[in-house]
């Protein structure tokens, strides 16, 4: 039976008040399956209202693994029906709390469920990101921000985009708008792949090199060691002036199977 390794780290960062993004990961043997799910949420508002944003999409994926997943028999085309419905509806239930107490907020979502780490799926909205680590570090998601678009359709260099004034206008995230369109993406796990999820504070100021160099080995380690490094990385981030939060999470497969 496959099993695995799981690790996060998570900081305020150097300037904001409060942590607006959220955070699970969930494992569960299901019909004789072995299944992970990670959830990551940048949230966006003033007031703390991005952490009840993004505290609120976490949630219901964490009462959707508990309450439905055991009748999906790890179908990926039934769970990507059910985890769209699930974003449209926590979409509407944000927008018209916002709406009701006069407030603008919204987040981002990235979620990865692994069947029997043998096959995953991922749902995106806005800039968050999921990666996998194998042979090289590829980011699996497609950010749905403006420079994003703009660099896809040659408009704009990767380069431009760090320093534009735009860099963190997303297309759209979950409660900012009335509709919203999740991406998904589906794969095969290579047995020595591991994934990683994180913000965008994550990503803005180190390289995926140096994401790479630092966790492509991290399959023969423990879990305190693998924390270490997530830990490394985020000092790394908020030592070159990152002022987001700034939130990760690692999934492999363990060794001790």
């Amino acid at each position: 039976m496959n099993t695995y390794i799981t690790a996060y780290g998570t900081d305020i960062g150097t300037k904001k008040k409060v942590n607006q993004d959220s955070l699970c990961v969930k494992i569960a043997v299901v019909k004789d399956k072995t299944v992970c799910m990670a959830v990551l949420c940048d949230g966006m508002g003033g007031l703390s209202k991005g952490e009840l944003a993004s505290a609120t999409v976490v949630q219901g994926f964490s009462d959707w693994f508990m309450k439905t997943l055991p009748y999906t028999d790890g179908k990926v085309s039934l769970i990507k029906e059910q985890w769209e419905n699930l974003i449209v509806n926590l979409n509407g239930k944000i927008w018209n709390y916002g709406k009701k107490h006069e407030v603008e907020l919204g987040t981002t979502l990235t979620v990865i469920l692994l069947v029997d780490y043998k096959q995953y799926i991922i749902a995106q909205v806005g800039d968050s990101r999921t990666y996998r680590i194998d042979s090289a570090l590829v980011q699996l998601t497609e950010d749905q921000s403006f420079v994003a678009r703009e660099i896809k359709r040659g408009n704009m260099t990767e380069e431009e985009a760090l320093t534009d004034p735009r860099r963190n206008v997303l297309l759209q995230c979950i409660g900012a708008s009335q509709n919203v369109k999740p991406d998904f993406v589906e794969g095969k796990v290579e047995n020595e792949s591991s994934f990683l999820l994180c913000s965008d504070g994550f990503w803005h100021k180190i390289t995926e090199l140096e994401i790479y160099q630092a966790l492509s080995n991290s399959k023969w380690n423990s879990k305190g060691q693998i924390e270490e490094k997530l830990h490394q990385l985020i000092q790394l981030n908020m030592k070159r002036g990152e002022t987001d939060n700034i939130t990760v999470i690692y999934i492999g497969k363990s060794t001790e199977d």
